[in-house]
């Protein structure tokens, strides 16, 4: 769900902390990117048309393999260095958050079964889709492929977003550069380091939560194809805070007030009214000590001040525990077997995929060298309205160039 609002809310009152960016200006970039959320929108777009979508011989999905791949393979043609991070156990906060859903799956899949049997061709291709779920499976499928990708696929302990929020707050090098490389930069600055650091750039999302937890950069619809022509929006929270007049603490409590996946928002309160109360009363405490108890009805046990600690102090890997993530050249023979052979893609577009990826990442790798004393060009702030959810209908009715399959009712 993310946050109720949040979009908006920043458009109308912090539009310097956002500006419309190019795809391409991220050459070079690390961007930590949530799998789930695009392993779903996958599920939701790729080769679907009602309730058909890609399958193996054995009638196993293969949506999710088709868009990771393909859309992997444009970030890594773009010069992007993306890791991806897989959720862990959520936090026992999300339980109702994660009831909520399964119910409206269940209510959905009922739908389903009517508008299927009334024939209703539109209602089929709506509640269809609000019947996705990422399993296990599908996780598990798509970290296979990105390790013969040789793009690096993290497990968080937790939430994946927390997890990007700290990739990108963190210090530690993550990828050595090669020896002719260490030596140009060594002898420009006489520097007697043996790796070359650099922290992840962004997180990537559509959940508006990658902010509350503290990303220093957050991105909307990198992960969009390139049919859309949606410009990637990036958020900076330091503007964002000071723009908006409030500190981080403050913030996470202007977001559990919009509405979290943590607890119910205070019925009467959107995020314009939220926004003014933490102005005005500085911390939750106070608000809900002057706040009008008749106006508004607080939740009976509301668990706000374990939401704050999920979203100050969450479950994550720390900078020393976290390994080093590493981009390696793929495994060719791992993934003609995992593609072709056990899922069916063509092995001619499977194989210029693979030549595709080697290229991409021979250039990343002398581009980054060149780009390195270069700042990253930025577009001038704007100030907008939360852009509209197109349906990918082109896209849904053509299949990735990089895979095939079948369809599956």
């Amino acid at each position: 769900m993310g946050i109720k609002g949040l979009m908006k809310l920043l458009a109308d009152n912090a539009p310097s902390g956002m500006k419309e960016q190019k795809f391409e200006s991220y050459f070079g970039r690390k961007i930590a990117i949530d799998a789930s959320m695009s392993i779903y929108q996958f599920l939701i777009v790729v080769g679907r048309s009602g309730t058909e979508m890609l399958t193996n011989e054995a009638g196993e999905t293969t949506s999710h393999l088709v868009g990771m791949f393909s859309r992997t393979i444009r970030l890594l043609e773009a010069g992007i260095k993306p890791v991806y991070v897989f959720d862990g156990k959520p936090p026992d906060l999300k339980k109702q958050e994660l009831a909520k859903r399964y119910s409206r799956r269940e209510d959905a899949t009922d739908d389903l079964a009517k508008a299927t049997e009334a024939g209703n061709k539109e209602d089929i291709e709506k509640f269809s889709k609000r019947t996705v779920k990422v399993t296990p499976q599908h996780n598990d499928d798509c970290k296979k492929l990105l390790r013969l990708m040789g793009v690096p696929a993290v497990e968080a302990p937790s939430e994946a977003e927390a997890q990007c929020a700290a990739l990108c707050k963190a210090e530690k090098a993550y990828f050595p550069l090669p020896s002719h490389a260490l030596g140009i930069i060594i002898d420009k600055y006489q520097m007697r380091k043996s790796s070359y650091t650099c922290q992840v750039y962004a997180v990537a999302s559509e959940d508006m939560d990658s902010l509350t937890f503290g990303a220093p950069k957050f991105l909307r619809h990198l992960m969009d194809p390139s049919s859309k022509k949606i410009p990637v929006m990036e958020f900076d929270i330091s503007k964002v805070l000071e723009e908006l007049e409030l500190d981080m603490d403050q913030f996470i409590d202007l977001c559990i007030l919009c509405g979290c996946d943590y607890c119910d928002s205070i019925r009467g309160i959107g995020p314009q009214t939220a926004l003014k109360l933490v102005r005005q009363h500085g911390s939750m405490e106070s608000i809900l000590e002057n706040i009008n108890k008749e106006r508004y009805q607080i939740p009976d046990e509301w668990p706000y001040k374990e939401a704050r600690r999920l979203f100050k102090e969450p479950l994550v890997v720390t900078d020393d525990e976290q390994a080093e993530l590493k981009w390696a050249a793929p495994d060719e023979e791992g993934l003609i077997n995992f593609l072709v052979k056990e899922n069916g893609f063509n092995i001619d577009r499977v194989t210029k995929a693979i030549e595709k990826i080697k290229t991409a990442k021979n250039k990343s790798s002398q581009g980054r060298l060149e780009s390195f004393f270069k700042p990253v060009s930025t577009s001038a702030p704007v100030k907008r309205k939360e852009t509209a959810q197109t349906t990918e209908k082109g896209a849904a009715n053509k299949k990735s160039k990089a895979g095939g399959g079948k369809k599956k009712k």
